[in-house]
């Protein structure tokens, strides 16, 4: 099963089992990270907002315009920043790192 790394706000490191499929959200939920996701991956919000390590931004899809839009709203935003709910975990994926930022901003409250 693939593996990837969350970085804490502390500075710990994370290693987690990371099925194929899920969304690095989904991913922080099940292993009880502090990921918010208020909308519930339906690209409403931008409380998913991670920072997505140097060396595996360029791995990744393209943000699409929506969640470049919901990104603008995003506490803290960094070159590679991304929303957690539009990263779905595949093999070419495995060993991903991404950091939580310090905080969390909620346009929707």
């Amino acid at each position: 099963m693939p593996k990837m790394t969350f970085i804490e706000t502390d500075g710990t490191r994370r290693e987690v089992d990371a099925p194929l499929g899920l969304s690095v959200l989904e991913i922080a939920h099940k292993h009880g990270l502090d990921l918010e996701g208020a909308c519930e991956g339906s690209l409403a919000c931008s409380t998913c907002h991670i920072i997505v390590e140097p060396d595996w931004y360029d791995v990744l899809a393209e943000a699409s315009e929506d969640e470049e839009d919901m990104l603008d709203l995003a506490f803290g935003l960094s070159k590679t920043s991304r929303l957690g709910c539009q990263i779905i975990m595949t093999e070419e994926l495995d060993g991903l790192t991404v950091r939580l930022p310090a905080g969390a901003r909620n346009a929707g409250k």
